[in-house]
């Protein structure tokens, strides 16, 4: 499995806006030091196998916050709000106006937008959306925890407050990951 390159280059702009690029500078030699992978160029559309893409957001997790693993459902709203915000690079994403055919189309599409392994899909029923990816091989909570406040925060952008459940996750032991997200007042 690989993850294109933009879900590394988002976390380092965000990691530079919150703690500055000097902090940047000194964490990179240590990530390099534990992979020569990170020495490279990575560009938006770069596969990163996703073994080297974990080592990044554990030694990242690790050294600005503590290895708090729910700091992954941060990372993942300051994900999306970098990536579909309307000044992001998927903006295009928020073109659909249905909730329907956002939830049961796009929000699909954007997990594929980022990773090349797992199926996606989604629903939308009595005011709940569910979402669920199956099919993959690599087990971390990066992937549930992650997703969960990117797309969370996908529907606040798109114009909707949610409060997000798991129902069954890699934490928990499941094989798959699926979350509902149930829409309140916007």
């Amino acid at each position: 499995m690989n993850v294109k390159g933009i879900v590394y280059l988002t976390g380092k702009t965000n990691l530079i806006e919150a703690f500055g690029e000097e902090r940047w500078n000194s964490f990179i030699p240590k990530l390099t030091a534990k992979d020569k992978f990170f020495s490279n160029v990575i560009m938006s559309v770069t596969p990163i196998p996703v073994e080297k893409f974990i080592l990044f957001l554990d030694v990242m997790v690790e050294e600005y916050f503590n290895n708090d693993m729910m700091q992954y459902v941060t990372i993942g709203k300051a994900a999306a709000k970098f990536a579909v915000s309307p000044e992001g690079p998927y903006k295009s994403y928020l073109l659909t106006k249905d909730i329907n055919q956002f939830v049961e189309s796009v929000m699909p599409k954007i997990y594929s937008t980022y990773f090349d392994e797992g199926k996606p899909t989604a629903r939308f029923e009595n005011n709940i959306v569910h979402f669920k990816i199956t099919g993959l091989t690599i087990k971390h909570t990066y992937f549930e925890y992650l997703i969960m406040g990117y797309f969370q925060q996908v529907l606040k952008i798109f114009g909707k407050k949610t409060v997000a459940k798991k129902v069954r996750g890699i934490s928990s032991g499941d094989d798959d990951i699926y979350f509902q997200y149930e829409l309140k007042d916007s």
